[in-house]
């Protein structure tokens, strides 16, 4: 892999930039590689790279019916935390977090990682107390956060208007090394590196069938062709439950659109993250100036990718009371993104009903901030048929019952 850096820069600069390799390759698939995973998103490209880092497991294909990240990673909003209050959803989004930190270095590719903060403001009595005892939570967990008051809140981002007459702020729960990250940059990194150990990157390879003899997995079948596997990964977002039933076996997921969109961009005025969960926004601001807003999705299942103008509405209108300045900007795009959800909001990383098939899904509107995470736990279990990182989050939970419930216990799954 050509290595990244200053000199290369200069080097390049000097000779017209026609000596840069391809990032990643366009390979011609084989027939049968030891692993296949469906879905070139940040979380199976970040699954493939482990499999080869930590497991040695380098005969990888990674197939993508579209272009690669584009789907949900390109789509969110960047935002990266790990203040949950379960343990085992503080256990990988500490973990996620923590490899986003030196993740730039790992992969040879700035993904633009800043740790800026981030804010989740408590403006109803009900959140103060879920955020304190959060708070109290992480230091069990070793995730550092603080309930900080308005005084505070103001401080750190001043345009915040902690007084309005229907959401005032009356605090909130401070994770200082939260922040965001470049989203496209995750996943072309990850891209790189993949290709860089021999894996073979397939776009516009879409998987129609997946073939199993005696109950294994065996192959799957494409718009390239049947490729065969000795292992699958299924790592689709919102489209889980369409390769799932393919598979032979159901998920208990429902896909929906999640609202997003940006301003023109302004001046900086903003260098952290807000999260306010009782209007159900957020917002950060971009390198660019943007303001990059987040919104709620949609009460029915539907798999677009537009933005929808009522939850736009609800969003902006409710955060204008809490940012005043924004009620002055123009919108400059919105978009939606297809997200899967759980009962209890916490995702699947799972074996499955077909032997030699796994699958990693339902992280509904949090899935950005646990790429590596993620990609961590899913290799390990697929390596070696188990993760401790992914031992809550297996299907039989739902049959026995043991939900790891995290919209409930901590009022917002983003």
């Amino acid at each position: 892999m050509q290595r990244y850096s200053v000199f290369a820069v200069a080097r390049e600069a000097l000779r017209g930039h026609t000596g840069w390799d391809r990032a990643w390759g366009s390979p011609v698939p084989r027939d049968r590689y030891d692993v296949v995973i469906v879905g070139a998103g940040g979380h199976g490209l970040a699954t493939a790279y482990y499999l080869g880092k930590n497991h040695g497991i380098t005969n990888v294909a990674v197939l993508e019916k579209g272009w690669l990240g584009g789907g949900n990673t390109g789509r969110n909003t960047t935002i990266i935390r790990s203040n949950y209050l379960q343990d085992p959803s503080a256990a990988i989004y500490e973990k996620s977090r923590s490899l986003y930190e030196t993740l730039s270095q790992d992969l040879n590719m700035n993904v633009m990682f800043s740790p800026r903060g981030v804010m989740m403001l408590a403006q109803t009595e009900h959140e103060v107390r879920g955020y304190r005892r959060t708070a109290q939570a992480n230091s069990l967990q070793g995730v550092e956060t603080e309930f900080i008051g308005p005084e505070r809140v103001k401080d750190l981002c001043p345009i915040i208007e902690t007084r309005g007459p229907r959401y005032p702020v009356l605090g909130a729960l401070w994770q200082p090394r939260g922040g965001t990250a470049r989203h496209d940059a995750v996943a072309w990194g990850y891209a790189r590196a993949c290709s860089a150990m021999g894996m073979h990157i397939l776009q516009k390879c879409e998987v129609t069938g997946v073939r199993s003899e005696n109950g294994h997995v065996t192959a799957v079948e494409t718009t390239k062709g049947t490729i065969g596997c000795g292992r699958l990964g299924i790592v689709v977002a919102g489209h889980s439950g369409v390769v799932a039933r393919m598979a032979g076996f159901r998920l208990p997921i429902e896909s929906v659109a999640l609202q997003a969109l940006v301003s023109e961009p302004i001046k900086p005025c903003m260098d952290v993250v807000v999260m306010a969960n009782t209007v159900h926004g957020y917002m950060s601001q971009s390198d660019k100036g943007e303001m990059v807003i987040g919104g709620g999705a949609d009460g029915y299942n539907n798999y677009t990718q537009r933005g929808s103008f009522h939850h736009i509405e609800e969003t902006v209108r409710a955060l204008i009371e809490t940012f005043p300045m924004i009620s002055r900007l123009k919108m400059l795009r919105q978009w939606g993104g297809i997200v899967d959800m759980t009962g209890d909001r916490s995702p699947i990383i799972s074996k499955t009903p077909l032997q030699g098939c796994f699958i990693n899904c339902g992280w509904g509107t949090g899935g950005f901030k646990a790429i590596p995470g993620s990609g961590w736990a899913m290799a390990q279990l697929m390596a070696t048929g188990e993760s401790p990182l992914a031992a809550e989050f297996g299907l039989d939970r739902f049959r026995a019952g043991r939900f790891v419930d995290e919209s409930v216990a901590a009022g917002v799954a983003h």
